[in-house]
């Protein structure tokens, strides 16, 4: 799977990882849901450490379809508001 970072790069990531990608998206569409922002910023921050820390950076000059897109890491409460909602980025 290629996971974008909005505005960092492209990660390829091994489908085995699929499971704990979605599990840490739903946490992070309960707590905007809840509107406690201080859980989606951790929750926010350990999704993309999970993608950098188990996806391969793919190469710059590398052309490849992105099969999830997430928002950039600088992305505000309000704007995650509208991105994280209902099943969250990644379909259950």
């Amino acid at each position: 799977m290629i996971v974008r970072i909005s505005g960092e790069g492209q990660y390829e990531i091994d489908d085995a990882h699929t499971a704990q990608l979605n599990e840490i998206d739903n946490a992070v569409v309960t707590a905007v849901e809840a509107g406690d922002e201080q859980t989606f910023s951790s929750e926010w921050a350990k999704l993309l450490d999970y993608v950098r820390t188990n996806g391969t950076e793919t190469a710059e000059d590398e052309l490849a379809t992105s099969d999830l897109i997430l928002p950039p890491a600088d992305i505000t409460f309000a704007e995650a508001g509208e991105e994280f909602t209902g099943e969250g980025l990644i379909p259950d």
